[in-house]
């Protein structure tokens, strides 16, 4: 099939989240505005697109980057749990 089988809405997400943000609540008002949707939402859209071997084809330094990211926050929720 290869990386054209992502939606338009996928491949905007994809483009949005190479986006750079400098204020805290900037990138959930953008969220909201540009995909009417809620950050909640918008990140379980993200997570479930990050698993999709289509968006690795599409971007692969990005969706790599977002993986490692999202890897990073579970270590660090583990480690505070066990360090209880």
């Amino acid at each position: 099939m290869g990386a054209s089988s992502l939606t338009e809405r996928e491949k905007a997400i994809l483009a949005f989240e190479r986006q750079w943000w400098r204020f805290s609540g900037a990138k959930e008002q953008s969220i909201r505005a540009e995909f009417d949707m809620t950050p909640a939402v918008y990140h379980q859209v993200l997570s479930a697109l990050l698993e999709d071997p289509q968006a690795l084809e599409f971007d692969p330094i990005l969706v790599r980057r977002l993986l490692r990211l999202r890897q990073t926050r579970h270590q660090a929720r583990v480690a505070r749990r066990e360090a209880r």
